[in-house]
């Protein structure tokens, strides 16, 4: 007897069957890994992940390819892929962050450093860091390897691309090394073991390391400024004030500081003076305004003696009266350390001098002060007298600013 026609089984449904355009937008939301194994499952998979729209959108994701990259190379979508995949395909998830660091950095550098741009040196091979990890006896990690596969630091000038600092009678300026160079400054001493040096400052011998392995209380990829622990019975101990947990959080959260306008530019160089944005204060037509730094080489935490240095600008607006210009006459200070401990200063000018402030006039100067805890702040005024008054004196405000030394530890050596 014949099956009634609702009982009747349908046929197979078969991969061979389903039509191209659905199976092409499945495969669009597959990840470069999926894409490649659907090529090893069947003949019809095979063809369809060949498909090369579907790989324009892992070169964008992976590699940052444009479409300008690709016309230039003349070559397919997939064909690039795979080609820089062969070259780069231990990098895959640092690369694209890393090279939109640098490809920002090199950008925001041309417009307002660009004398820093000629300092930059091109990518190494891959067989130079392998060179390197067989001269130090100790394997480099991939985010740092991967940085140095797009540019080889810079080389040893000034200023630095990592920033500068400068006061009265202290100037520093850290250059980013070229690999060669930090090889060369690899450290096995006491203290210092399987420490890496990123950076280095000319003037001071300052430099910032990578420590490569968990040794004498470090974390293994840990980044720091090396100080000398002057208390301390062994020399070779030292107090190590951390700047990142990474090579990658270290580069990335750097060059986004300077990009966005985070840190200021001062005669063709980077400054590394921190803007907290809600530090600013207005009096009538005069805005005060403040950024910090910490300066770890003339810092110490035994004793404790905790150096900062910071900016401060005074700006009249533009559309003041030009009657409202006026002078600086004094300032007063007002300092508090962590336990609470108050310190007032009051005298005649800033930094030896006595500004005048007219309409659009900007006034900058640099000081410093040091904490016997690792944090406080400071607030005051300036008092200021009028041009075309002299009668006439009022206070300005400068808003309270804080300073916050950041974390550090001691060796265990």
């Amino acid at each position: 007897m014949a099956a009634p026609p609702d009982m009747e089984l349908s046929p197979t449904l078969s991969l061979e069957l389903l039509p191209t355009d659905p199976l092409l937008l499945i495969l669009s939301f597959l990840d470069y890994r999926d894409l490649v194994s659907c090529c090893y499952l069947n003949r019809r998979l095979n063809q369809l992940s060949s498909h090369d729209p579907l790989w324009k959108r892992h070169c964008k994701k992976y590699w940052l390819i444009s479409e300008e990259e690709k016309s230039r190379r003349n070559q397919s979508w997939r064909a690039i892929f795979i080609s820089t995949y062969s070259d780069l395909g231990r990098y895959i998830h640092y690369y694209a962050t890393l090279k939109k660091a640098w490809d920002d950095l090199e950008q925001y550098l041309g417009q307002w450093c660009p004398r820093m741009i000629s300092s930059l040196k091109e990518s190494v091979r891959e067989e130079d860091l392998d060179a390197v990890e067989a001269q130090i006896h100790c394997k480099l990690p991939d985010d740092y390897r991967c940085s140095f596969r797009i540019h080889n630091g810079q080389k040893l000038v000034v200023p630095g691309l990592m920033g500068s600092m400068a006061l009265s009678n202290h100037y520093r300026s850290e250059d980013l090394l070229d690999i060669d160079t930090a090889a060369g400054g690899f450290q096995q001493r006491l203290g210092l073991k399987q420490c890496l040096p990123l950076t280095f400052c000319i003037h001071t011998g300052l430099s910032q390391y990578m420590a490569l392995e968990s040794v004498e209380g470090r974390n293994k990829y840990e980044i720091f400024y090396q100080c000398p622990e002057q208390m301390a019975r062994n020399p070779s101990t030292i107090v190590m004030f951390i700047t990142g947990t990474s090579y990658l959080e270290w580069f990335t959260s750097y060059v986004n500081k300077v990009v966005t306008g985070g840190y200021p530019i001062i005669r063709d160089q980077i400054f590394r003076y921190v803007h907290d944005k809600d530090c600013v204060a207005t009096t009538e037509d005069i805005t005060v305004s403040v950024s910090t730094s910490f300066l770890p080489e003339l810092s110490s935490v035994h004793p404790p003696h905790y150096f900062f240095t910071y900016r401060i600008r005074i700006e009249m607006s533009k559309d003041a009266l030009p009657e409202n210009a006026c002078q600086l006459e004094s300032r007063y200070w007002r300092i508090t350390n962590a336990k609470g401990d108050v310190e007032e200063v009051q005298g005649p000018g800033v930094v030896g001098e006595f500004p005048v402030i007219s309409p659009g006039k900007v006034y900058e100067y640099t000081s410093c002060t040091t904490f016997t805890t690792t944090s406080g702040y400071m607030e005051g005024y300036y008092t200021f007298h009028c041009l075309y008054n002299k009668d006439r004196f009022f206070n300005v405000t400068i808003p309270r600013f804080h300073m916050v030394c950041p974390e550090f530890k001691v060796s265990t050596a």
